[in-house]
């Protein structure tokens, strides 16, 4: 412990240079009698520190002076992958990997490159979550992701969507996919059939769905020929095409099509813009979109105000009417 943090000293000071004691104390996270101590010992090693004195002063390598223990571990590579996620590094547990591999990479950069990648990070942020998200509760997420690399079955006790009840699932998981802010793990799952038989299907699962946990020791093989980005956006076209079970006419006004991107999804956005015909006399176009049923897209629809009218299916018309009529009553209008 006491080596890894006088490395991260010392590549501290070669690719940030002069730093104050208080300062070191903080990006390393110990005591100044700590940050005092590891200083002597670096400079008892033959390291060429130095102080400078002063309001203005610090600590710094001579100049010129570069270490070579710039080596990544294993773990600090893999973390690296996830350099522009900082959030989805920390709940896989590897935020403190990930910062030390990115220091080890400053430090080994030229110092032109250390310039410019420092202002990259200091210019452009990724919050991957939508707004006003619920962080889902991910007790499992570590023991996922190990389970994933190292190739370990699990046993599993899932909650399935809505009031499909808890399953029990013996799972070989391939992959983790973070989408919008939610995790979800990619795994072969061994269920049986009528005749009792064992048929292995890929299928995707929502981790903070997960009740209990336990790996197992042995070791599966991966699927030959599986490609987990190629399976994820095929996995995604399927759902859509599952959730979007019909379709609907209506009317947008040029309001409507503006606050179309804020209120709907990118799917009916994106048909919506497809099938728009030219506008009428007053802006307003016919679209057809797909919808999940009819009591969505009542509420769907509904959150446009008179800013959409929609047209078929009948039922779906006569559904809006009847919400209009219940509002009305509501608000005592004439």
């Amino acid at each position: 412990m006491r080596s890894s943090r006088l490395l991260s000293m010392l590549l501290l000071l070669q690719s940030r240079g002069r730093m104050t004691a208080q300062q070191l104390a903080e990006s390393l996270e110990v005591s100044l009698r700590t940050v005092y101590r590891d200083v002597e010992s670096l400079s008892a090693a033959g390291v060429p520190i130095y102080a400078d004195r002063g309001p203005t002063g610090g600590y710094q390598l001579v100049n010129g002076y570069r270490t070579r223990l710039t080596g990544l571990t294993a773990d600090e590579a893999e973390a690296l992958f996830l350099s522009g996620m900082p959030q989805a590094a920390a709940e896989l547990g590897l935020e403190t990997v990930l910062a030390t591999a990115q220091l080890k990479v400053m430090a080994a950069l030229p110092e032109d490159l250390r310039i410019r990648a420092g202002r990259i990070a200091e210019r452009f942020y990724l919050d991957a979550p939508t707004w006003f998200q619920h962080v889902d509760d991910l007790p499992y997420l570590t023991a996922v992701a190990d389970a994933v690399w190292n190739q370990h079955p699990l046993q599993m006790r899932y909650q399935r969507a809505g009031s499909a009840g808890e399953r029990s699932r013996l799972v070989e998981p391939l992959g983790l996919a973070l989408k919008a802010g939610v995790w979800y793990m990619i795994a072969r799952a061994r269920v049986s059939d009528a005749h009792d038989e064992r048929e292995e299907h890929i299928r995707v699962y929502r981790v903070s769905r997960i009740l209990d946990l336990q790996r197992l020791d042995e070791r599966f093989e991966r699927p030959d020929g599986f490609a987990l980005e190629a399976y994820w956006r095929q996995w995604l076209r399927d759902y859509e095409r599952r959730v979007y079970r019909s379709e609907a006419t209506i009317r947008l006004s040029p309001r409507g099509r503006e606050l179309l991107p804020y209120f709907s999804t990118p799917v009916v956005t994106q048909a919506a813009a497809a099938s728009a015909s030219e506008p009428d006399a007053h802006g307003w176009t016919r679209a057809t979109i797909p919808i999940e049923s009819i009591e969505h897209a009542v509420g769907d629809l509904l959150r446009y105000g008179a800013e959409v009218e929609a047209l078929e299916p009948p039922e779906l018309r006569e559904r809006l009417k009847s919400a209009i009529r219940a509002l009305s009553v509501r608000y005592a209008l004439n």
